[in-house]
């Protein structure tokens, strides 16, 4: 049973549980998103009595920050207990793109060039972590949502703001892996 649990589920499995969960979601009225949780925390710590933008209601998002918990929780589970430790299997293409990066490939699910505690101590794990970090943090705020909320729940309500941003989230992640990317590495 196990071996089956660390095994990734098919498309058609998952695909109808996120539609499920999406379907419910409408149902009861709430809209998805990972990046709105971080308004609701700012919230419970008081800071919308400095700044407008966090004075709301936070225990009606309540229900998102359980989901949060439980995409770590889950994280955690799948991580400790249901990995089969194989190793990742890539294309030899897109190892031998990496490798034209400087990017040795290990097996492991991320390279450990770019997401370590000692990558981020040189110029361009710094530019990856950090400062891509802060540029996905702003253009999340400024696309009103995260690409979890617009693609899964705006979408799902048939938002055209939704569309508009998962088209520049796509137009974005291609500019940054042809273009940028290369010139960091």
């Amino acid at each position: 049973m196990i071996e089956y649990i660390s095994q990734p589920w098919a498309w058609y499995v998952s695909g109808p549980v996120i539609a499920f969960v999406m379907f419910l979601l409408l149902w009861a009225g709430g809209e998805f998103g990972v990046s709105s949780n971080l308004r609701t925390i700012c919230s419970m710590g008081g800071a919308g009595k400095k700044i407008g933008f966090f004075n709301f209601d936070w225990k009606k998002q309540i229900w998102n920050l359980v989901f949060i918990f439980g995409a770590i929780l889950g994280g955690f589970i799948a991580q400790n207990y249901l990995n089969s430790n194989e190793a990742l299997q890539l294309s030899q293409n897109t190892v031998n793109d990496l490798a034209g990066l400087g990017i040795a490939f290990d097996g492991a699910l991320v390279p450990a060039q770019l997401f370590s505690w000692e990558s981020i101590a040189t110029i361009q794990g710094f530019l990856v972590l950090v400062v891509g970090g802060f540029l996905v943090g702003f253009g999340a705020r400024w696309a009103g949502g995260c690409t979890s909320g617009h693609a899964i729940s705006g979408l799902s309500n048939f938002q055209l703001p939704s569309l508009i941003a998962v088209i520049g989230f796509f137009i974005g992640g291609l500019t940054m892996t042809y273009l940028i990317f290369p010139l960091i590495f």
